[in-house]
């Protein structure tokens, strides 16, 4: 497995966006109302709005369905929310569903 993303929980993507992109030198892959990915050197960081997915870590797993029915996203990925016995959420993701620069 490999780490795909980080997703952190903010108030407003905007102002997030912002701030993220000055502290961190990311750059920008995706932003809507209610999420956006930046991509670091070695990885992506979600921002997302606390109602609309958990805090979370997210994996490529070529088995991800093995959990449950996966479900598509807008962006194209297909995954499913898996949560650890210690009340931490994982996001596996199908690889061959993930947009190839991401």
């Amino acid at each position: 497995m490999k780490l795909h993303h980080i997703a952190v929980c903010v108030p407003d993507i905007k102002n997030a966006v912002a701030w993220y992109l000055e502290h961190l030198e990311a750059d920008l892959s995706y932003q809507d109302q209610t999420w956006a990915l930046l991509d670091i050197e070695n990885t992506s960081i979600a921002l997302v709005l606390p109602s609309q997915h958990p805090p979370h870590l997210a994996v490529v797993s070529s088995d991800a369905e093995k959990y449950w029915k996966l479900t598509v996203h807008r962006d194209g990925t297909s995954s499913i929310y898996v949560d650890d016995p210690f009340g931490n959420t994982i996001e596996f993701l199908k690889p061959n569903l993930i947009p190839k620069d991401q």
